[in-house]
């Protein structure tokens, strides 16, 4: 698929030949189909308005699939809408008009340009050469937000319903310049589960200990604890867990020219064998669960 093209499904659903696991991998940054109208209205060029994607991190995670879970992909850019964000969370400065007043225009991630409908990209570039019309702003929510976020509820209710339990595993990348505050300790993959409140503490250790067992440096929560995704779908009283991934691009891409390196493929191999292991720990988990039940 081209990453500049006018025609392409807004996203869509691998799913595995049969749903064996109770698990529902997402990949909601990963889109590089780019609307011409959109790199039509931009300031940046083809190169730099690429640098919030969270690169081929679908292929990362794509023998989801091998493994029995479905796997949600979106082909339309983060720059061009977020769905990691709450549905209408807006900064008033994009717009031409008044933004309606059910709109959050004061959260954090607004102020600092990155919204639903997002002001920047990385290394904060402004996208837009001018305004947009508050109607452009809506309709990216009404016509890609919404149908998305119905398919995933759709995902994560059905796995739910088959298994009594449900995994959300909400797939990202960060930059390779990540470093823990007061330190100077590159994580490879942080776990993010809104500090102990979108998963269980077990799952999470689970994820954790595996990660570093394949001989990643794996931490946890900081800096990134997962975002609107793993907040709104984890409740883990009701055995709904929403786990945040987020793998750092410079193990498999290079940053400068946005294409895969060599070691691309045994970051992929590795993961696949994390995303096993994971599956067979949450099989025993849920069994121990149900035991202690009776």
């Amino acid at each position: 698929m081209d990453w500049v093209t006018g025609e392409y499904e807004l996203f869509e659903v691998h799913e595995p030949a049969v749903h064996s696991i109770p698990f529902v991998y997402n990949s909601p940054h990963s889109g590089r189909c780019y609307p011409v109208s959109f790199l039509e209205s931009s300031r940046l060029n083809a190169y730099e308005i690429r640098r919030s994607e969270d690169h081929f991190v679908d292929e990362l995670f794509s023998s989801a699939t091998d493994i029995g879970a479905p796997l949600l992909k979106a082909n339309f850019p983060r720059a061009y809408l977020d769905v990691n964000r709450e549905p209408y969370e807006l900064d008033q400065r994009m717009f031409d008009g008044p933004l309606p007043s059910y709109a959050n225009i004061g959260s954090m991630r607004v102020a600092g340009g990155l919204g639903t409908v997002p002001r920047i990209v990385a290394e904060n570039m402004d996208i837009y050469a001018h305004r947009l019309p508050v109607d452009e702003g809506i309709s990216r929510i009404e016509n890609i937000y919404k149908p998305y976020h119905a398919c995933l509820r759709k995902l994560v209710s059905r796995t739910h319903a088959a298994f009594g339990m449900a995994v959300l595993i909400d797939c990202h990348s960060m930059p390779g310049n990540i470093r823990l505050a007061g330190s100077n300790i590159r994580p490879d993959v942080i776990i993010g589960d809104r500090y102990g409140t979108s998963a269980s503490a077990e799952i999470s250790r689970a994820a954790l200990y595996l990660l570093e067992e394949l001989g990643f440096t794996a931490v946890y929560n900081k800096p990134y604890a997962g975002g609107f995704i793993t907040e709104h779908y984890g409740r883990p009283v009701r055995s709904l867990h929403a786990l945040q991934i987020e793998v750092n691009r410079a193990l498999y891409v290079d940053e400068k020219t946005l294409l895969k390196t060599a070691e691309f493929y045994a970051v992929q191999s590795a993961l696949d064998t994390f995303m096993r292991q994971l599956s067979m720990f949450v099989s025993e988990y849920a069994n121990d669960m149900a035991f202690a039940a009776e």
